[in-house]
């Protein structure tokens, strides 16, 4: 049963690696499930069923990030030329999927792209290529820093974890209207509750930007507080996600009792900051869960 379950996952690794090598190319459902040697009649939902997303919508992120790439990346190219790349015959239509994906147009990504939107926008191709990984955390992973205190402004969620999408949104309104970059300003996240409460609305956590400027009195959303310093238990995820409940679980489960360490009186929270790549012009997302320690 394992074997054949870890053969079923490498046919569908291969069809990623395929798309990643082949954005140019005829990616249709044919060509696809024949790269995994299945029926295309059957294939779209084997996919969807393992990742998460459809082949469709898999390949069209795929060829989008690649098109930011170039955008960011250089003048080069025109964004006509870019577009027919991605698999548009029009510059208006990918304008619009561009716009609607990125909250930019290409022009204007071109000249300032908004990294923390972009971010956001590539979450469920980062997930799906998650879904076949297995994440392994040891003892080594853990690093045990002395914390400075951190100054942040803070908008409270409270309520169903079905509604976060819409305070994220808020939260990304109003750092951009204050001019806290995710590129200068690291986002931290609370997390107030469990992630499923037995009762969806108990739901609870804190979204921060590290900042020191005063909050307006008249300014409802936003709060100013401080994550308080000490000794914290860190652990790096390796990428970005949305989920860190198994990096969490692992430090309370394996590492806190072998450890022979006591919590702090403060929740576990995460930072999140943008780190650049040396190659080029974009950047990567560095998360890291803070343990608090006495």
């Amino acid at each position: 049963m394992k074997a054949a379950l870890e053969n079923y996952h490498a046919r569908m690794q291969r069809v990623l690696d395929h798309i990643d090598q082949h954005l140019a190319d005829d990616l249709d459902l044919e060509t696809l499930s024949g790269v995994a040697a299945f029926s295309k009649y059957h294939f779209h939902r084997q996919f969807t069923s393992t990742f998460g997303v459809s082949v469709h919508r898999y390949v069209q992120l795929a060829r989008l990030k690649r098109a930011s790439y170039r955008l960011a990346g250089s003048d080069a190219q025109s964004v006509t030329d870019i577009a027919m790349d991605a698999g548009y015959d029009a510059p208006d239509a990918f304008a619009r999927a561009f716009r609607q994906r990125f909250g930019q147009s290409p022009s204007s990504f071109r000249k300032s792209p908004d990294w923390g939107s972009w971010l956001m926008a590539f979450g469920p191709l980062d997930n799906a290529r998650r879904k076949l990984m297995q994440i392994v955390f040891t003892p080594d992973d853990v690093v045990i820093r002395d914390m400075p205190p951190t100054p942040v402004a803070i908008m409270e969620h409270r309520g169903d974890r079905a509604t976060l999408g819409d305070t994220i949104q808020r939260f990304i309104a109003w750092r951009k209207a204050a001019g806290l970059s995710p590129e200068t300003s690291p986002t931290f996240n609370i997390f107030r509750s469990e992630r499923e409460p037995a009762v969806a609305t108990d739901y609870s956590m804190d979204i921060c930007v590290g900042t020191d400027q005063p909050i307006r009195p008249d300014d409802k959303q936003m709060k100013a507080g401080v994550i308080p310093g000490g000794r914290c238990a860190v652990l790096r995820y390796p990428g970005n996600t949305n989920n860190l409940e198994p990096a969490a679980l692992y430090l309370y489960r394996e590492w806190l009792p072998a450890s022979g360490e006591d919590v702090r009186d403060f929740p576990i929270y995460c930072q999140r900051r943008l780190s650049p790549i040396p190659e080029g012009p974009m950047h990567e997302v560095v998360v890291e869960l803070f343990l608090p320690l006495k």
